[in-house]
């Protein structure tokens, strides 16, 4: 399994979670292998100053990621992860280490989106 968590900073595990998926300058992909962490790899958000809906979740899906874990995210972020087949969870806080073992726990188990990016869409704004 890989996860992909979103990271503030480019340290790896240590990094912290991103709050927003599309304001996230980096992301940790992990690679899980009998439930244990097999590698660690952080990637530079090549969209991270400005993105089209959609260039994220492609980008993210390209790296053959099966889950993304983040802070938060809009309505319109989670359909098109789930269009790739990509299980979303948001509500993670804390660094990136800290997120991957709360996941294989199970403690995320439903994306909603987030209160800033429900008003974010509404406003017309789009990330």
């Amino acid at each position: 399994m890989r996860i992909a968590i979103t990271s503030e900073e480019n340290k790896g595990l240590e990094g912290l979670v991103c709050q927003h998926f599309g304001r996230s300058p980096y992301f940790v992909v992990v690679d899980i292998e009998k439930d244990k962490i097999a590698q660690v790899e952080t990637i530079g958000n090549p969209f991270y100053q400005k993105h089209n809906p959609g260039d994220v979740p492609a980008f993210v899906a390209e790296r053959g990621v099966n889950a993304l874990v983040s802070g938060g995210m809009g309505k319109r972020a989670i359909n098109f992860f789930e269009q790739y087949g990509i299980k979303v969870a948001t509500g993670a806080f804390g660094t990136v280490a800290q997120s991957v073992e709360k996941y294989l726990q199970g403690s995320f188990t439903v994306a909603e989106p987030c209160s800033d990016s429900v008003e974010h869409e509404a406003s017309g704004h789009h990330h």
